[in-house]
């Protein structure tokens, strides 16, 4: 019963085994690539033209080109990967490369759900105490709850890749996925995998419920301060912020949540590769445009 020390290298099935898709896919996802680098790197950009103007400088715009920084770097540690496989007729992936993709992804995943966290506290904070808002969310305080997030992130990363460093392999190194994703590696392993299965749900279920708890209490305080506001136009922009973070949180808590959530099988494997496509390649994508294209400043 070999296990990672032994296994060298995994094949990664991909999306599809049809040569025409292929074809199909390596445009589309390259196009889709290629977006999301320029939403991002342009979204960073525009984050630095207004810091600089200290009319417009907030909290909100600094953790959005942090956001965009996750975003490239989520899609760039995937997408890149997965147009090899789609040139290449073996589509390999070494143990360590494997290793690697598991602990870069995981890490990227928790960064950007205490991301979003930080940032609906950052528009409670903004709405519902204007007045303490330019002292409580500083730039220099800022820099704190952003560094927890990733020395935080990596260091669970690191823990579940050694979870995953414990799998046994009995000869099948298919994984059914176009890149390393735990519940793809769990479901071709024959050995270490209940422990691994608990750890992945019990720590993506503690680290999701904490973060998206601090989400739906912060934008229950927005609603309830809102609600109160006497001017339209501040109930407008209030809304506007709240609505555009929402749709972010949504897009990204539904798709990793049926994903990382349920037992391993056949069916929700091969469910999560439609879901992994959504949250890997669209939804970094989407987010400049969620955030920036509806911003009075951005404008």
């Amino acid at each position: 019963m070999p296990n990672f020390t032994d296994v060298t290298e995994f094949v990664l099935l991909g999306l599809t085994s049809h040569q025409e898709l292929q074809v199909l896919f390596i445009v589309m996802f390259l196009v889709v690539h290629m977006l999301t680098l320029t939403g991002n790197i342009g979204n960073i950009g525009l984050s630095v033209l207004i810091s600089l103007s200290l009319q417009l400088q907030s909290s909100m715009r600094f953790f959005w080109s942090l956001l965009s920084f996750v975003g490239v770097w989520f899609s760039s540690s995937v997408t890149l990967k997965m147009l090899g496989n789609l040139l290449s007729e073996t589509k390999l992936i070494s143990c360590v490369g494997c290793l690697v993709q598991c602990c870069f992804l995981i890490a990227l995943v928790h960064v950007e759900a205490h991301m979003l966290a930080v940032m609906a506290f950052d528009g409670y904070m903004a709405i519902c105490n204007p007045l303490l808002y330019g002292r409580k969310m500083s730039r220099t305080v800022c820099a704190r709850p952003i560094s927890v997030p990733y020395i935080y992130g990596f260091s669970v990363s690191l823990t579940c890749t050694l979870w995953t460093y414990g799998l046994c392999f009995c000869g099948n190194c298919e994984i059914n996925h176009f890149y390393c994703a735990d519940p793809a590696l769990i479901k071709v392993a024959c050995g270490g995998v209940h422990s691994k299965e608990r750890t992945m749900i019990v720590i993506a279920g503690i680290n999701f419920t904490y973060s998206l708890s601090v989400v739906l209490v912060s934008c229950t305080l927005i609603i309830a301060a809102v609600l109160h506001m006497r001017s339209a136009d501040g109930r407008r922009k209030a809304f506007s912020t709240c609505g555009s973070h929402l749709t972010a949180v949504t897009l990204f808590y539904g798709t990793l949540l049926s994903m990382y959530l349920r037992r391993p099988t056949e069916e929700s494997v091969e469910q999560g590769r439609v879901v992994a496509v959504f949250y890997t390649t669209v939804i970094p994508m989407l987010n400049p445009m969620i955030y920036s294209l509806r911003n009075k400043a951005v404008k």
